[in-house]
């Protein structure tokens, strides 16, 4: 019996901005749509959460896979929000994620079934965010943070569209 190590049965992807980096959240007056959006999720962010030891992940997805069969038994969901570490950054203590259904390919779906893991995306994130510590991803992220940051103020705080 052998298996298709390829697929996992969980797959996460995101992008993460700790929110202690953000200098400042005030929206420019000709700020695209999107970019206007964003930035007013993170202002939410900021005044539910405060920035410290809080990262916003944004273009989030967490795939579920149910079968071995890379075209079918499988539902997507994507997610945005902030995920909460302990004062040493180590480990996830929480988050707060809007999640929502994207894609299934499962026609036994069931609406109770997405309630249920809609639950455990947010479970599989925070338990994703502990591998992103521990890969070391985190400490890179705030290091590129602080050399645009370094950048930023050498530039006189102007390094281009919406920064």
């Amino acid at each position: 019996m052998g298996g298709d190590v390829s697929l996992p049965a969980v797959a996460i992807t995101f992008d993460c901005t700790p929110l202690r980096s953000v200098p400042r959240l005030d929206i420019p007056l000709d700020a695209s749509p999107g970019y206007r959006r964003r930035l007013e999720k993170m202002q939410r962010a900021v005044g539910r959460h405060g920035t410290r030891n809080t990262y916003y992940l944004t273009d989030g997805a967490c795939t579920f896979r149910f079968t071995n069969d890379a075209d079918s038994g499988w539902v997507r969901f994507t997610f945005e929000g902030t995920v909460l570490t302990d004062e040493l950054d180590a480990r996830t203590i929480g988050s707060d994620v809007e999640i929502g259904l994207a894609l299934e390919t499962c026609d036994w779906l069931t609406q109770p079934a997405v309630e249920w893991l809609k639950l455990s995306v947010k479970h599989a994130v925070e338990t994703e965010f502990d591998r992103y510590i521990a890969a070391g991803d985190l400490s890179r992220a705030l290091e590129r943070l602080a050399r645009e940051q370094a950048a930023s103020d050498a530039a006189g705080g102007y390094l281009g569209m919406n920064l």
